[in-house]
């Protein structure tokens, strides 16, 4: 029997399942909402036909379950599918029924927000794990008695217990992988409390800004519904109330804000995009005001442009960022709501592309895009871009409420700390590097930064035999910190041993290394080593082009299968023979690593490539023959000025390909991609010489930021042509009026210097000129990412040699401050307490700041108090923000 037939049978049986059971039995009751589910599983089973990667259907179900599993199956993306096994999803399916029947609020979930907020495992990009059953037995007592408003807020306490905010790159660690790490970056927390919060049957999403319009970085939270309504949390950042958070100011000026929802999704929500696995909500509103856009692209000869790709950009990290993407209707129109700021609009189509500044709540009426660019034309546009004006969300707390929270925290921070202090020392490092004679300062270096996955770093070195111990040392070197923290043993011994012996760079930046992009570490070696048939993989090291061709030949593609770009396993494209993109580019890297041919994805344009005789080739798929690309040079010529010495990469600068079909690709020059290339990220390091680069179309844009947020951006095009240098000029914009003060403070305010238990006033302990002063909330967001800006610009505070003098509420919010968490700090900081806030109150008001109590807060000011720069809350950069000013006084 055919594929086509079995599925036909199968979408048959799954109705009349369906049909004989009562409405109590149905996961989906409404007869519509249910048909489709089926007939889009039929069609995602239709398209993977190999690896028999259904074969949990044949296993006895109840109808629910059956239900359930067609539901998840026919919006998982791909690799959910072959990475993951049915009897995950079983699992996971009959512990949320057990949740659902166990928590009194489980019969109260409406069967829509049931089936999209809490029965779904995938939150957003994350490794899958087992956390939901183990989550469970940990929290079900702890919140069993209370109010589902309350058990919110007690989930978001736990979670604390386990996880706490640090940087980490772009993988999304599992929920099990953040508790284990005892700590991740927004997105992870995020992912693990929404992962937290399901697990007890409360329905929860993930909520996305990404990139803030006002300073450079971008943030995630969550949201959880409570009796009807959807209320905000800050992920592992318990508050008193729902609906706050140190975010409630940046969000009342973001200008996007999304989520996620798994499945086809019919809520109240303005719909950016539905795709074959989630619906993408506009929830913006739910956080500042906003005002609609309509946006009409036509051709070049002014006739409506249908189907145009129409992309909403933000600027940020010295780029257009895209936040949202439309597609004009038959009118060549389309629309989009925001917060009302100023965004960058970039449409494409058949090869033609045309921008255009739009000022959501401003501009009235219809903006008009001509399409009348094509790549090669030239363009040199300066924009002026405001982002929405400040304000917050208000949230009303008691003092009481603060204290009693404080003082959990607190407790909470033991309990973490319990478990970190169980993590690897120095001492103890020192121990196995002498026992195993590798180098000291690199085994202390791999096990302090496993936290707790040292025991699997540890026993990886020990199985290690004794000669391929440099092997071993040099693959764990290769492999992200993150890798350190949540991959076991067995995968870093697969490529360990399943590697020839070698000691060049090349073997070991790009025949072992596991690493290649940013998917979740895999032990297939030893996998290719026997799926791989012995004259095929001799042929393909002879000429790698071979296994080019069979990738052609074999792996189809289909991006709409995995629209998130969640990297599928090598394993599972081999087993499906389907996969997108990004997913089939990691696979060929992996399958010619593993027969000991050198790849790699360059991390700059991110072009496949293997390295033959003549240095490294290109890899286009669509190609009928290797690809030499043509290069020419780049070189920028810039004046340095005082405030700004040597732009930065991703902070004044960046530069986008123009493709073909007049799309952008940011090119990647951030320093720690591409620390193999020889490069740097500033412009003495990249452009200040000729820099080889491919022939094409390129966009520079730069941008200076001002203190309240606004930017000074410029675009500009220019060409790469073979054997040629393109010079090019990098002018940052700048704001040429001088130094404004903006208020004044009272410079004889007082507080407690560290180790005094005097008052002292400011002005005494700064002595005459200017000096800085900055209200901090110790270990809260955005303080810390506030001291890690001003640890980054330390030496040139050091050689302004003026007093920065950081105060905390009180003595316990000092004790709980450890400036050895952000680097090195400047040595002219003066410690202190802010005795009954009289500095941040006097600051507040003086510069009308709308709540002293939203930190930190940093100005600085001469010795009468003028004041010639204030920021307030969450503010990436400030560092050289404030250097900015600095050098102009």
């Amino acid at each position: 029997m055919n594929k086509e037939k079995c599925v036909a049978i199968y979408l048959g049986v799954f109705l009349l399942i369906s049909a004989g059971c009562n409405k109590a039995n149905h996961f989906i009751t409404d007869k519509v909402i249910r048909e489709q589910v089926a007939n889009d599983f039929q069609k995602k089973q239709a398209i993977l036909p190999h690896g028999d990667l259904f074969s949990v259907f044949n296993e006895p179900l109840t109808g629910e379950e059956r239900e359930a599993l067609s539901f998840l199956y026919a919006y998982m993306p791909l690799g959910d599918i072959t990475d993951y096994s049915g009897e995950f999803y079983l699992k996971n399916i009959r512990a949320t029924y057990q949740a659902k029947t166990a928590m009194p609020w489980g019969k109260d979930i409406p069967e829509m927000i049931f089936r999209h907020f809490v029965l779904p495992i995938r939150v957003n990009n994350e490794n899958l794990d087992e956390s939901r059953l183990l989550f469970y037995d940990e929290l079900k007592d702890r919140v069993k008695g209370l109010s589902l408003y309350e058990a919110v807020l007690e989930v978001n306490h736990w979670c604390h217990e386990k996880v706490i905010y640090t940087p980490s790159d772009s993988r999304t660690s599992s929920p099990l992988a953040s508790v284990k790490t005892a700590y991740g970056r927004c997105g992870e927390e995020s992912v693990f409390t929404v992962a937290a919060l399901r697990s007890v049957g409360i329905p929860a999403r993930q909520v996305y800004t990404p990139r803030w319009a006002h300073t450079d970085d971008n943030h995630a939270w969550v949201e959880a519904w409570v009796d009807g309504t959807w209320h905000f949390l800050g992920a592992c950042e318990p508050e008193p109330v729902l609906n706050m958070g140190w975010f409630n100011a940046p969000a009342f000026r973001g200008m996007l804000m999304h989520t996620k929802v798994f499945g086809s999704y019919k809520g109240p929500e303005e719909i950016m995009e539905t795709t074959g696995c989630y619906t993408e909500i506009n929830v913006t509103e739910n956080y500042a005001p906003t005002a609609p856009c309509t946006v009409l692209i036509t051709e070049a000869d002014g006739a409506p442009a249908e189907g145009a790709l129409v992309e909403f950009k933000v600027y940020n990290y010295a780029e257009f960022y895209t936040v949202a993407h439309r597609f004009t209707n038959a009118e060549g129109k389309t629309f989009l709501s925001a917060g009302k700021g100023d965004m960058l609009v970039w449409a494409t189509k058949d090869g033609r592309f045309g921008f255009g500044k739009v000022s959501f709540g401003k501009d009235a009426g219809l903006i008009s895009i001509a399409l009348d660019k094509k790549p090669g034309d030239t363009f040199d546009l300066p924009l002026d871009i405001i982002p929405p004006v400040d304000g917050s969300i208000p949230a009303q707390v008691t003092e009481e409420q603060k204290e009693e929270n404080t003082r959990r925290m607190r407790e909470e921070d033991i309990i973490r700390n319990q478990y970190t202090a169980t993590f690897y020392t120095e001492e103890k490092a020192r121990s196995l590097a002498n026992e195993l004679g590798t180098d000291l300062e690199k085994t202390t270096q791999f096990l302090l930064s496993s936290r707790g996955n040292w025991m699997e770093i540890e026993n990886f070195l020990r199985s290690a035999a004794t000669d391929r111990l440099p092997s071993a040392m040099a693959l764990l070197e290769a492999v992200s910190s993150k890798d350190l923290r949540d991959r076991p043993a067995s995968v870093f011994t697969d490529h360990l041993v399943n590697s020839s012996t070698d000691n060049s760079p090349l073997f070991y930046d790009y025949v072992q290394n596991p690493r290649v992009r940013n998917e979740l570490l895999t032990g297939y070696r030893s996998f290719f080593r026997h799926a791989l048939q012995a004259e095929s993989a001799s042929q393909a090291k002879e000429n790698p082009h071979v296994l080019v061709e069979w990738v052609k030949k074999h792996i189809r593609i289909n991006d709409a299968l995995n629209p998130q770009r969640i990297p599928v396993m090598p394993v599972g494209v081999w087993n499906a023979r389907v996969a997108d993109t990004n997913s089939r580019n990691i696979f060929f890297v992996a399958v010619a690593r593993s027969l000991g041919i050198p790849a790699r994805i360059e991390p700059v344009a991110g072009k496949v490539q293997y390295f033959a005789a003549q240095g490294w080739v290109d890899v286009d798929f669509e190609a009928s023959a290797p690809v030499v690309s043509g290069q020419g040079k780049a070189q920028a010529s810039y004046t340095p000025v005082k405030a700004l010495d040597d732009p930065k990469y991703y902070s004044h600068f960046t530069i986008a390909k123009i493709l073909p079909d007049g799309k952008l690709q940011t090119l990647d020059f951030e320093a720690g991609n591409q620390v193999d290339m020889g490069l740097g990220d500033t412009w003495s390091q990249l452009f200040k010489k000729p820099l080889p680069m491919d022939e094409g179309n390129y966009m520079l844009v730069t941008g200076a930021r001002m203190a309240n947020g606004n930017v000074l951006a410029n675009l500009s095009s220019f060409r790469i042509l073979p054997g040629e240098t393109t010079e090019i000029s990098l002018e940052i914009r700048g704001n040429q009026d001088d130094i404004q003060v903006i208020g004044s403070i009272n410079a004889e305010e007082t507080f407690i210097p560290d180790g005094s238990g005097e008052e002292k006033s400011i002005l005494s302990a700064t002595g005459r000129g200017y000096f800085v002063i900055g209200i901090l909330g110790a270990r809260q967001e955005p303080t810390n990412h506030a001291m890690r800006d001003i640890a980054a610009v330390t030496k040139s505070l050091e050689e302004w040699n003026r007093s920065l003098i950081l105060l905390f509420k009180d003595e316990q919010g000092r004790k709980n401050f450890d400036p050895t968490e952000f680097g090195t700090l400047p040595s002219t900081i003066i410690y202190g307490i802010d005795s009954d806030n009289r500095v941040a109150d006097m600051v507040a008001s003086a510069m009308k700041l709308p709540d002293s109590t939203i930190l930190p807060i940093f100005v600085i000011a001469d010795t009468f108090g003028r004041v010639v720069f204030v920021s307030q809350g969450y503010t990436i950069g400030l560092g050289e923000q404030m250097l900015q000013i600095i050098h102009k006084l």
